[in-house]
């Protein structure tokens, strides 16, 4: 029998062997290490720049060089191990967006990835010589329509991809609380309506523009399932969390295998969006409005009311990443608690791949 494999995922002139995209995920999640191995087997490997400066011994004193000098050196550590297909996930609410979309077009990277609000201005930090691919992420047909409008009429772009982003992923959500279990805005309706958006623009501007779906993709039936709804390819999270060669801690990767499915929970995040985290004494405790003292090192997130909010996020994040869970929580998408052992990121793609053959097939 002749087993159809996962597609291939073409954006413009790059070609994945597998039509599978590993999230971003900050703070520290996934690097050069987590990156650089789904690279290597053929998806398409992706660094996180939020909070990245964080690991450098300057961090609270020189923010910004910080974080210029860690994107420059996760790229740079990454490249040395593969020749695969590298990306990096920039959020627009980043305050120092601007610097880290600049580094990482200096430093060649494939692609950029960009959520969190809207990149209504990626392409003017395109050179001409730029061979990096720009990736809008959204969780809307009406962002989708609104950025494609102003990409082309404003610099002459057309979106690479796109990334349609469910309310099922983990993190930070571009949902409101009522949204996320309402049947509306689930992925598959919002795939659906993007492609739809998406298929209008591309036979106007007579270029290919593939939708990759995310949140809540965990196993081979759910890409499966997913593409035949018109995605071209899917991100997932995740699932590349509990690897070997994921760069958070083993504290942090054991947070998800202990997991039920009842601890997996939405919160109300200090930068003033719900996000899904895996519950611990942390939450519990600022959920019956408990402050955990700090000092912001510096404003990062363009929506945080730091002066209000009860703990910093990026300092919870990077302590889970550390794993001191006492001072942090691991977020994690809807399917975290199916996660039950860790494993090389190369068992895990061929246990997708598997997955996906059985559901073709069933």
């Amino acid at each position: 029998m002749d087993l159809k494999k996962i597609p291939e995922l073409i954006i413009g002139d790059i070609k994945a062997q597998l039509a599978i995209v590993q999230g971003g995920m900050g703070v520290g999640i996934s690097l050069s290490g987590l990156a650089s191995a789904v690279a290597n087997e053929g998806g398409i490997g992706v660094i996180a720049t939020a909070g990245i400066g964080m690991y450098e011994p300057d961090y609270f004193p020189n923010f910004l060089e910080a974080n210029i000098r860690a994107v420059r050196k996760e790229i740079r550590k990454a490249r040395e191990k593969t020749n695969g297909i590298l990306g990096v996930n920039i959020m627009v609410a980043l305050t120092n967006f601007s610097d880290m979309v600049r580094v990482s077009i200096e430093e060649g990277i494939d692609l950029i990835f960009s959520g969190a609000g809207l990149p209504l201005n990626l392409p003017k930090f395109l050179k001409k010589e730029s061979k990096t691919k720009l990736v809008p992420i959204v969780s809307s047909a009406r962002a989708t329509d609104l950025i494609i409008k102003r990409w082309v009429n404003k610099f002459d772009y057309v979106p690479d991809a796109v990334v349609v982003e469910g309310p099922k992923a983990g993190g930070h959500l571009g949902f409101k609380p009522e949204q996320i279990d309402n049947p509306e805005f689930s992925l598959e309706k919002l795939i659906k309506d993007v492609v739809q958006t998406v298929k209008k623009w591309e036979e106007k501007l007579k270029k290919s523009i593939p939708v990759i779906a995310a949140g809540g993709i965990y196993t081979g039936k759910d890409i499966y399932n997913i593409m035949k709804l018109g995605a071209s390819g899917v991100q997932m999270g995740t699932r590349f969390v509990a690897t070997e060669e994921c760069d958070a801690s083993s504290e942090f990767k054991q947070a998800y295998i202990d997991a039920k499915k009842e601890d997996i929970v939405i919160i109300k995040s200090p930068v003033g969006m719900p996000g899904r985290a895996v519950k611990n004494k942390f939450i519990d405790d600022v959920n019956k409005g408990e402050k955990k003292p700090f000092s912001c090192p510096y404003h990062c997130i363009i929506t945080c009311d730091y002066k209000k909010v009860p703990y910093c996020i990026s300092l919870a994040l990077l302590n889970a990443q550390k794993g001191n869970l006492k001072k942090g929580f691991a977020f994690a998408g809807e399917n975290a608690f199916l996660v039950n052992k860790i494993v090389s990121v190369k068992e895990l793609i061929e246990t997708i791949i598997k997955e996906y053959e059985e559901a073709e097939f069933s």
